[in-house]
């Protein structure tokens, strides 16, 4: 540490030696608290002098700013802002204390203050040779002027008279004078990369359309996306064709809306680092650097942020799932409708994946189909799924691609409902042809109503939504909440049960608020959502006789009303039919009843769930299929049973621990049990 201090001691003992012989002032007791005409000249004559002034004087860095041959940075700059000479002029005087040491003092010989060492207004219209009383003049160091409107140049000092107010360029400015490009601190944490343009689709002329307007001149547009994600990357192909470079800014998620309270006020709630958006700075860094501005997603009150970024000199464009109102901005931007992707995005997959081995039994446009990922999503699970195959070191397969998409497709529905990975298959399912194709016919529902209702457009209309609506009817443990998981297994999907007791509210309308925080999400997640007995929100509409008949009907219209518009994938289990509503039965895709198991079913029940239990070589489970006519769900209780006492004595699983299994169901559904090996 002590030979670097050694030398920087020596430049500086370098230094003070030669200012000293060279400086007039270097012994006057006043030096720097007055300037005489000595120190003034002798300002003037090295002015430009460097630290190691030992041969030529360096170029000074202010050189070439004002050189239009040379293509100086601050005629560009003027250029690209619209200055007019005045105020080209006024900004370089501005600028000049902080490219070059000299003018310091200079300037404070000239406003006949030594600590005063920036230029003052009265200063500025001196060195243009223009009157200080002259209004056109003064007006150009207003905010609203160009100069203070565009963030070029701020004038400090308020309570100062107007012609002795300071005048200070931003550092962010001086930078971008001088080549450096660094975004300033306040927009640092907030601009972001603009995701990677999608995948060029040759029947999508309205980004053609919008690329060709944004080539020709800046605009405004507000870009409507129909599930989120979507807009970005459509946006980002629409500029990267236009050939515009872009900074894509996210407002602070923190910051709460006009009106929303401060927040060290108890009543805003809880404490959040709000910090001011920064509207005044971005604007002046699109200028800078001529770019595009992307704002996306906007903030939860959209207004205030369309209105301030609104620039005719600047392309702009508001990204977002809502649909625009007027209100929001004062003259109404361009408004169009992102499309989505194509359908299952194979085409962004495919473009993503490029020459890499696919599986040669991998059909990626089915394997896909059941999933709704946007753009951006599309691309990352794509992504993913090529690092999920080359962890697993083999080529990319159906099981990664569905891992990958469900990982992108994060869900909000935990709070209101029980997630339910499937680890089951048709193999699982015991149940006789009909309602095992019924089921077959729901997976492949929604496996292609993309195509059906989209490319064939048979689409019923009127508002109504794409989702795919199932009953499940039958007695408990027939295997109805099982059949919906093999179902979100066939399509890849995670099942989520929703939760009764988070949904109903003895308060009016809450259970309404409830349902639709879930349909909401359930709509841009790719998922299956059960209702188990589903009779409780689903049930039949009554005769109005009091208020309490009254408010249930309410519930039910608006159900009604929520499943026309619904677009995600929603199973509804009942143990009794009879107890649904007529009208949702109509707007069902498909009604499975599930029958009690006779003695066949019955015994491939228990073999199917004894097959992987330890059992001793002569046990046979036709006895207890046959004697007790329990359901599906009983029947894996019974051996469950058996399988404990095995355990417990640590042996294999006997008749008789079946038979003891069985008798134990029978009694907890309060039946009549005869006591006696083998009998009832």
């Amino acid at each position: 540490m002590l030979a670097p201090l050694d030398r920087l001691h020596a430049r500086v003992a370098d230094l003070v030696t030669r200012r000293s012989r060279q400086d007039p002032t270097a012994s006057d007791p006043m030096r720097g608290l007055f300037l005489t005409e000595d120190a003034v000249a002798h300002a003037l004559a090295t002015r430009g002098a460097g630290l190691a002034d030992t041969g030529p004087a360096p170029r000074p860095p202010a050189a070439g700013l004002l050189d239009e041959d040379s293509g100086g940075a601050l005629h560009a700059l003027a250029r690209r802002f619209a200055l007019s000479p005045f105020d080209t002029q006024v900004l370089l005087i501005a600028l000049a204390p902080d490219l070059e040491r000299g003018f310091e003092p200079l300037y404070g010989y000239l406003n006949d203050d030594v600590s005063r060492r920036r230029a003052t207004v009265g200063l500025a219209l001196d060195l243009c040779g223009i009157p200080e009383s002259d209004p056109a003049a003064r007006g150009r160091f207003r905010p609203r002027a160009p100069l203070g409107a565009l963030g070029l140049l701020r004038v400090e000092e308020p309570e100062r008279p107007f012609l002795s107010r300071s005048l200070r360029v931003p550092d962010r400015v001086v930078a971008h004078l001088l080549g450096d490009d660094t975004s300033d601190d306040a927009l640092a944490d907030r601009l972001h990369p603009l995701p990677a343009p999608s995948a060029p689709d040759p029947s999508d002329t309205l980004r053609r359309r919008l690329a060709a307007r944004l080539a020709s001149a800046p605009l405004t547009v507000y870009v409507r996306e129909a599930r989120q994600g979507d807009g970005a990357p459509w946006v980002s192909a629409a500029l990267a064709e236009a050939g515009l470079k872009t900074l894509l800014y996210r407002p602070d998620a923190a910051s709460p809306p006009p009106g929303a309270g401060h927040p060290s006020d108890p009543a805003a709630g809880p404490q959040v680092d709000v910090r001011p958006e920064p509207w005044h700075d971005l604007l002046r860094e699109a200028r800078l650097r001529d770019c595009a501005v992307v704002v996306h997603p906007l903030p939860e009150v959209p207004g205030p942020v369309m209105r301030a970024l609104s620039a005719d000199d600047v392309p702009v464009l508001f990204v977002d799932g809502r649909p625009y109102d007027p209100a929001w901005c004062d003259a109404d931007p361009l408004v169009v409708d992102a499309p989505g992707p194509a359908t299952g995005g194979t085409r962004l997959w495919r473009a993503e994946l490029g020459d890499t081995a696919l599986a040669a039994d991998l059909d990626l446009g089915a394997t896909l189909a059941p999933y709704r990922l946007g753009s951006a999503q599309s691309v990352r699970a794509a992504r993913a799924a090529l690092r999920l195959a080359a962890l697993d070191g083999g080529t990319l397969d159906a099981s990664h691609v569905r891992l990958a998409a469900r990982q992108q497709a994060a869900s909000g529905l935990e709070r209101h409902a029980r997630r339910i990975r499937p680890a089951v298959g048709w193999d699982d399912l015991v149940l006789p042809p009909e309602p095992l194709a019924r089921l077959r016919e729901l997976a492949a529902r929604a496996r292609f109503r993309k195509r059906v209702l989209g490319e064939w457009r048979l689409s019923a209309g009127g508002g109504r939504g794409r989702g795919v609506l199932g009953l499940f009817a039958g007695d408990s443990g027939t295997g109805k909440t099982h059949s919906a998981e093999v179902v979100a297994a066939e399509l890849g999907l995670d099942l989520y049960v929703v939760q009764l007791s988070s949904v109903v509210d003895k308060y009016v309308g809450e259970t309404e608020k409830n349902l639709e925080r879930i349909f909401a999400e359930a709509d841009v997640t790719d998922s299956v959502l059960l209702f188990d007995e589903a009779d409780a929100v689903f049930g039949k509409r009554s005769d109005v006789k009091d208020s309490h008949d009254k408010y249930a009907n309410m519930e039910s219209a608006y159900l009604l009303q929520r499943l026309e518009a619904f677009d995600g994938i929603a199973l509804l289990t009942t143990n009794l039919r009879a107890n649904i509503d007529d009208a949702f039965t109509r707007r069902l895709d498909v009604v499975v009843d599930f029958p009690f198991p006779d003695a066949d079913q019955r015994l491939a029940l228990w073999r199917h769930s004894l097959r992987h239990v330890p059992c001793a070589e002569d046990i046979d489970p036709t006895a207890c299929a046959r004697q007790f006519e329990l359901a599906g769900g009983s029947i894996r209780g019974a051996v469950v049973t058996a399988a404990y006492a095995a355990a417990t004595r640590g042996s294999p699983v006997t008749e008789a621990d079946l038979l003891e299994g069985a008798r134990r169901e029978y009694r907890k559904a309060g039946r009549l049990v005869m006591a006696g090996p083998g009998s009832l």
